[in-house]
């Protein structure tokens, strides 16, 4: 069973890796929510993989990791980095 996002776009074989958000990122934010749920409940990456990123682990192991690995890197940045920048607000100010 596979599960896709809210906004019904499939997530890409490899999330982006670079230092600003990106359209992707905005319409997958929920994506990444989710792997960071699935990680901190401790759940088998094979099995969200196939999930929430849609891909078969059984069928090609090596693309789903790369899906999986590329993703949880990006969510782990958007938690750490990139949520900084949803929170500026135009003209470069952060909100107190």
């Amino acid at each position: 069973m596979t599960s896709q996002p809210d906004n019904g776009a499939a997530p890409s074989d490899e999330a982006p890796d670079c230092p600003l958000l990106t359209a992707y990122d905005h319409l997958h934010h929920v994506t990444y929510l989710r792997l960071l749920d699935a990680e901190e409940a401790g759940a088998e990456w094979r099995e969200v993989t196939r999930i929430v990123l849609g891909r078969d682990p059984a069928i090609d192991r090596d693309g789903a990791r790369r899906c999986w690995d590329s993703h949880m890197a990006r969510a782990s940045w958007m938690r750490d980095t990139g949520y900084r920048q949803l929170l500026t607000i135009p003209g470069g100010k952060t909100p107190h």
